[in-house]
């Protein structure tokens, strides 16, 4: 992996937001619900969002819009995240890039507006405008159809028969009216916004503060103390407190991204090494984008040990040279690192 920046990273904050607002046209980075896709060529298949280890469809995660300034092939990019939430699997990760330029198939040249538009409706968008149709239960890319009304669409058997299950049965009938009853299959993640912050100034200012407190403190503890906690201070006591410290600062961060800076490691077990990150097929290097902090599994609802999604750190590695796509979507790389338990 090429050299880190040491600069500083944009902070992802979960937020509530209306409906409108997380609308593929937005360009939104969003958490939870379906994905808002940004190309509509070129999905990843149900395949592709199947679990490696159990073979159950993935669940959207979140995504990032991330254009690349200066790149007239990237002027739109986003990165889609998913994830296994089938316990006791829940251990398939994968992420997604797509990228488009300014004048494209799918979206206006100009800039979406930041009016809400006259009739927001709930009901999801499970057809993208001259794309595929999509999955009722998930929204990802759907090839199956109900073999009855042959208007709903899936991406795979699991997902057909939990829509007949929970309502699909009754409103197969009424294939007229069918976008409009689409039930809470208890699949999807809620749904946020990510607002994009910079880290403050004032970081450095409170760290600052914190290690002149901490040295204040010394300077009272005794020398035969001090000679001990030195000793017993393990390099993981280390790494942890260095997390800790950053993740005090802005206690509600959920993910820091920064193209090519160094990502801060919760432990000093499972870090990567730079033959632990693939190259792209292009044949470039992959380079660190940014990390989703265990904080979002608070707005996950995550809190079911051993049966619910769980991670310490999960690290994004992307093409360094984002290479050109056409309009499709490249598979980019995740590395997961997990709490070490206390001995």
């Amino acid at each position: 992996m090429a050299a880190a920046r040491p600069e500083p990273a944009e902070l992802g904050l979960a937020q509530a937001a209306p409906a409108w607002r997380l609308r593929r046209e937005q360009f939104p980075s969003k958490v939870g619900g379906r994905p808002a896709w940004l190309g509509a060529a070129g999905l990843p298949g149900p395949a592709a969002l199947s679990c490696a280890q159990c073979g159950r469809p993935l669940a959207f995660l979140l995504q990032l819009y991330a254009p690349l300034p200066g790149r007239a092939d990237a002027f739109h990019r986003g990165l889609f995240l998913f994830c296994c939430r089938a316990p006791p699997c829940c251990a398939g990760l994968r992420v997604f890039r797509n990228q488009l330029p300014r004048k494209n198939d799918f979206f206006s040249y100009e800039p979406p507006s930041e009016d809400p538009p006259p009739e927001t409706g709930d009901s999801p968008c499970l057809q993208l405008q001259s794309g595929p149709h999509l999955c009722r239960v998930c929204g990802c890319l759907g090839p199956k159809t109900c073999s009855r009304c042959h208007k709903a669409h899936y991406c795979s058997k699991e997902h057909q028969t939990l829509d007949w299950r929970l309502g699909h049965k009754q409103a197969c009938a009424e294939s007229e009216n069918l976008g409009g009853t689409v039930p809470d299959h208890n699949f999807l993640f809620p749904e946020y916004e990510i607002v994009i912050e910079t880290e403050d100034e004032v970081v450095s200012e409170v760290e600052n503060e914190d290690e002149a407190e901490v040295a204040g403190n010394m300077d009272e503890t005794p020398e035969e103390e001090l000679d001990s906690l030195a000793k017993h201070e393990s390099k993981e006591d280390k790494i942890f407190q260095k997390f800790k410290t950053k993740i005090d600062l802005v206690p509600e961060q959920i993910l820091r991204y920064g193209r090519g800076i160094a990502p801060i490691w919760i432990s000093g077990e499972n870090i990567p090494q730079e033959k632990d990150i693939p190259d792209c097929p292009c044949g470039a290097k992959r380079i660190f984008e940014f990390q989703v902090m265990p904080q979002l599994l608070y707005y996950l609802k995550a809190d079911r040990l051993g049966r619910s999604v769980d991670w310490g750190v999960l690290a994004i590695f992307t093409c360094a040279e984002s290479c050109r796509l056409g309009t499709g979507y490249a598979e980019e790389f995740v590395w997961k690192q997990d709490v070490t338990a206390a001995p």
